[in-house]
């Protein structure tokens, strides 16, 4: 498989900037692009600007932090639901890839707060990397 286009959904969790690693080390081996994809609740946005200020210097930590590793990396925002918004961006840009980070959620609260990383698994046009998102650290608490 040839790979010229990553997709990486981020959501800002403690597990992204381990899930940017990742993922822009696979586009630097690849020699691919890597698009890091936040998706914002749809909701009005704030007049005093802060919160997208606050947005931007997180894409760019994480821009900076896969450059880094070598990858050529673009960004972008979307709103709405983050499943489809995500499905959506990679049927449109022709993705060959998704690397997204699975949080661990089971039972009760898989079913009441819904797993996006599922709903892209079973809906994206492309393959699928589906990373676990414990960091090192919670590995060896849960042994």
């Amino acid at each position: 498989m040839t790979l010229s286009l990553i997709f990486c959904p981020i959501d800002f969790s403690v597990a992204t900037a381990s899930l940017v690693a990742y993922a822009a080390t696979l586009a630097a081996g690849a020699k691919a692009e890597l698009r890091l994809l936040h998706v914002l609740l749809p909701q009005p946005a704030l007049a005093d600007g802060k919160a997208d200020l606050a947005l931007a210097a997180q894409m760019a930590q994480h821009r900076a932090a896969a450059e880094q590793v070598g990858a050529r990396v673009t960004t972008s925002v979307l709103r709405g639901d983050a499943a489809q918004e995500i499905v959506a961006a990679a049927r449109r840009h022709a993705a060959d890839l998704i690397v997204i980070g699975a949080h661990g959620q089971t039972g009760l609260t898989r079913f009441l707060m819904g797993s996006t990383a599922e709903a892209v698994v079973r809906t994206a046009p492309c393959a699928t990397l589906l990373v676990n998102s414990q960091s090192p650290g919670e590995y060896r608490k849960s042994a």
